[in-house]
């Protein structure tokens, strides 16, 4: 489709386009079939303001199709697609805990540079970290929350049982065999919390707490924030906490006093923490 010279595009009414956001710019032409077929087409690529806007826009772009005779049905199907993701995210969410909450994030340490030794068999070795990860959270009773590139998140109605998963996992992982040799390693931040459950996931201060505990810890380790020791409701068998001090997160007002999980089989030394000692 040749596209709309910039003086061809400044004689066209606002109406000849689908949307036109806050400032004033003008996209998805729907003027002629051509341009209607390629708005329909564009649709989902188009990044909207808010959901209203986007409706208006869907609306639009449907009625300049029907005026030029065109059947979107696969424009249809893609919103139909869409919608049917929709409800299903929301239905999981539904069934996340609320009020307060045990955060377990995780991510692989240098996944950069394992990225580079393994090559191709990477993608096969976040598959296996991965499912390592959802089967010991499943068995303890939390929810996976997202799962993106290296990071895990879920969430946890108990948390004890988040620290059940978070031993689970490290002894899992240590076990295991892994391409080339390597040495697969993960750290976990565990935090306790107040945090909104949206239609789309987590919100709060909560969230960017638990993430910065990981991102202090090293491969192997878990960290626990106190509000996570303090939440506690029944004995752990056979695991040990053991206190770290307080720490200046990134972003976090205030010192965190942050603890080490240790149980047995697991590795007990490591590194100074990433973050500062208060």
């Amino acid at each position: 489709m040749p596209p709309l010279s910039a003086s061809a595009r400044s004689r066209l009414p606002d109406s000849a386009f689908a949307y036109i956001d806050s400032t004033g710019a003008r996209r998805l032409p729907i003027n002629d079939a051509v341009h209607v077929r390629n708005a329909l087409a564009r649709f989902e690529q188009v990044g909207f303001e808010d959901d209203a806007a986007r409706l208006r826009a869907r609306d639009r772009v449907l009625r300049a199709a029907k005026r030029f005779g065109i059947v979107p049905l696969g424009f249809f199907d893609g919103q139909l697609r869409k919608e049917r993701e929709a409800t299903a995210s929301r239905a999981s969410t539904r069934s996340w805990p609320r009020g307060t909450v045990t955060f377990l994030l995780a991510d692989i340490e240098g996944s950069t540079r394992l990225l580079q030794r393994l090559g191709d068999a990477y993608a096969g070795m976040l598959r296996d970290v991965r499912t390592l990860l959802r089967t010991s959270v499943r068995a303890a009773g939390g929810h996976e929350v997202d799962a993106r590139a290296d990071e895990y998140f879920a969430a946890f109605a108990d948390a004890g049982a988040a620290l059940d998963a978070a031993v689970a996992i490290q002894h899992g992982l240590a076990e295991r065999s892994w391409p080339h040799g390597e040495k697969v390693c993960v750290r976990i931040g565990v935090h306790t919390g107040r945090p909104t459950l949206a239609d789309n996931g987590y919100v709060g201060i909560a969230v960017h707490t638990a993430a910065r505990i990981c991102s202090a810890g090293h491969g192997g380790q878990i960290l626990a924030s106190s509000f996570a020791i303090a939440a506690l409701t029944r004995p752990n068998d056979g695991i040990r906490f053991r206190g770290l001090g307080e720490y200046e997160l990134p972003s976090l007002q205030e010192p965190l006093a942050l603890f080490q999980i240790e149980a047995s089989g697991l590795r007990r030394r490591f590194p100074q923490l990433r973050t500062t000692a208060r």
